[in-house]
């Protein structure tokens, strides 16, 4: 019997075909895909791969619209005919296979994909792929290669256009990266194909293919703003005023927080952003929302959050609780030292997610005497940080406490 549709309707079973396609066009397909292009009645595409098939493909050709509908709405509309949709390489690697997983079934599609621009690369240089890092800047913030600023790394970067490699040199440059090697793969898998290799700091490589992979063998120097792979990034690290979470407060504090794959972060009187771009930098798929009423000190977030790497963090200006309405519903939520209002811890309480897990620093005694009351009536875990710091004194050294933190974390049953 035919399968049953995600929208009820009765589809013929893999009336979908995703077919990827390198830059060799029709000398890297196997004879499968050959035959399923040409028994399509509609092929899906960019004009560059229709143009590919267009000695043996029979059905009606149609180019993706610009911009992109990321619904697939005219792929869906044809849902139990047959229907193909040519990718590059893989279709399942930062490609639009991965977008119509979300809308079609798996038991409806048959998909046959090509080598990756990634595994093209590693080929070429003879590089473990399982030993790289890997990255899709394709449309994306150049930022995200900061995190990836390791010494000694091997990076493999995918890019928009012909002009990022460059760019992506200045950046390496500005942060003392500039002794890496870069070497630009261009046209991978056709007959176009050309690498050629640069400096960061004397980067001139010019008339770049716009279908271009970046591998960076980084190079750094002692001043390198190398990212460390822990929380708890050093202060200096941050641009800020003062209103800041301390390295020491602050890893205990994440390490409280518990990130977890996917999750999302309320940092409510954010301050610098310390916090929730720490959270961001565990893992490439967790999210967070910065609230924070001055807006120079919110104008700052973003900054620090593009220069962290994490240029995805949304900055919400605005007091709470007034700026938390309508937000996505957070898996946990961080609430800094230094307020005192009930209405806020109220409002974090209730939008928090059954599960979630709350912390709230205090380093007023007004705030300290609302912790200890949400402890009493709620329950959850109450401790008290001391940090001090060694500093001269006269000829010698001697101990200078930090202003204590009183934390309390509570997960709401």
């Amino acid at each position: 019997m035919p399968a049953e549709g995600p929208r009820g309707a009765k589809l013929n079973s893999r009336w979908l075909t995703v077919v990827g396609i390198g830059e060799d066009g029709l000398a890297g397909l196997g004879d499968e895909a050959k035959q399923l292009i040409a028994e399509a009645e509609v092929i899906f595409g960019g004009k560059r791969h229709l143009a590919l098939v267009a000695s043996f493909a029979k059905g009606e050709r149609r180019a993706w619209p610009v911009p992109f509908d990321a619904g697939m709405a005219d792929v869906l509309a044809l849902a139990g005919r047959r229907v193909c949709v040519l990718a590059s390489g893989d279709p399942f690697f930062h490609g639009v296979g991965v977008t119509l997983a979300r809308k079609v079934e798996p038991h409806e599609m048959r998909v046959i994909p090509a080598p990756s621009a990634v595994s093209l690369a590693a080929a070429r240089l003879g590089w473990a792929l399982q030993d790289i890092e890997t990255v899709s800047l394709h449309g994306r913030p150049l930022d995200l290669i900061r995190p990836l600023l390791q010494p000694n790394a091997r990076i493999l970067a995918l890019t928009s256009d012909g002009e990022a490699p460059a760019a992506i040199a200045r950046l390496l440059a500005e942060l003392d990266f500039g002794a890496s090697r870069l070497t630009v793969l261009e046209a991978l898998g056709g007959p176009n194909e050309k690498l050629r290799t640069a400096r960061a700091d004397a980067f001139d490589l010019e008339n770049i293919n716009p279908l271009n992979v970046l591998a960076i063998e980084v190079d750094s120097n002692p001043h390198a703003r190398v990212l460390p792979l822990t929380v708890g990034l050093a202060d200096h690290l941050f641009d800020h005023d003062g209103q800041i979470t301390k390295r020491e407060i602050r890893s205990i504090t994440l390490s409280t927080l518990a990130p977890r794959r996917g999750e999302l972060l309320w940092d409510i009187g954010a301050g610098s952003g310390s916090i929730c771009i720490e959270w961001m930098l565990a893992h490439p798929s967790m999210r967070a929302i910065a609230i924070e009423a001055d807006p120079t000190r919110a104008a700052r977030i973003g900054r620090n959050a593009a220069a962290c790497g994490v240029p995805g963090l949304v900055v919400v200006e605005g007091s709470a609780p007034r700026a938390l309405a309508r937000l996505d519903t957070p898996d946990a939520i961080f609430i800094g030292g230094g307020g005192s209002d009930t209405g806020v811890l109220n409002a974090a309480i209730k939008a928090l997610r059954t599960g979630g897990r709350l912390v709230a620093n205090a380093v007023t005694l007004e705030m300290e005497a609302l912790l200890l009351a949400r402890h009493v009536s709620l329950g959850g875990d109450l401790i008290r940080i001391n940090i001090s710091r060694a500093s001269p004194v006269g000829t010698m050294q001697a101990w200078r406490p930090a202003m204590p933190v009183t934390q309390w974390s509570w997960v709401k049953p």
